[in-house]
């Protein structure tokens, strides 16, 4: 699989493809997946104190601004944590949702049966939008870093759009982590104890 990713000050970007063995709705998380969505699970990684920071500083520059609604899914992951109300959706987006809790970094996963190459990472053009739920809510991603396919933005830091994500049918998935340069490291080790939790999950 090819990505051509567009130079941006502050990005660390890390992916991963991921070929299920059977489709997603035939796969259930295991326990030790579901434990991961606690906040106070033990994780070989942990959210540096300035991570926070660093996210929002990747996605600003180019007119977004990511606070309220437009904050990075990696807050919102924190948030509902801390009050109880992250739960299991399915293996695959549990273990991107587990591994953005611990190390603060937001991940986006998304179907590779939908998304249709060439894929890109640039910044959206002004006015882009897409919806991002089944409830046909839109996000105004002008200006935001983003994951295209032909058809145009598909995902980001902040919230992935409709169409790409998984459903009962999935069965690749590209995962992608919206790592930061600083803390130097940090990026690489998240990434790392994903592809390890991804083959975990696939040899069980």
């Amino acid at each position: 699989m090819e990505l051509e990713v567009i130079g941006h000050p502050g990005l660390a970007l890390r992916v991963q493809m991921v070929a299920l063995p059977r489709p997603l709705g035939e796969l259930t998380s295991p326990p030790w997946l579901t434990a991961l969505l606690a906040p106070d699970a033990s994780a070989p990684v942990a959210p540096p104190a300035e991570i926070r920071t660093r996210v929002r500083d990747l996605l600003r520059g180019h007119g977004y601004r990511p606070t309220g609604r437009g904050k990075p899914s990696s807050e919102y992951l924190a948030a509902a944590a801390a009050a109880g109300r992250l739960g299991p959706i399915n293996p695959v987006v549990d273990l991107g949702n587990a591994v953005s809790l611990h190390s603060g970094l937001p991940i986006s996963v998304v179907d590779l049966g939908v998304a249709m190459p060439p894929l890109r990472v640039d910044i959206a053009p002004a006015g882009t939008s897409y919806v991002f739920n089944a409830s046909g809510q839109v996000i105004d991603i002008g200006g935001l870093l983003c994951l295209s396919d032909v058809q145009g933005p598909c995902a980001n830091a902040v919230k992935d759009a409709q169409r790409t994500k998984t459903t009962a049918a999935t069965q690749a998935v590209l995962a992608v982590v919206w790592g930061t340069t600083e803390p130097s490291g940090h990026a690489d080790a998240t990434h790392a104890w994903m592809c390890e939790s991804f083959d975990r999950l696939i040899g069980a």
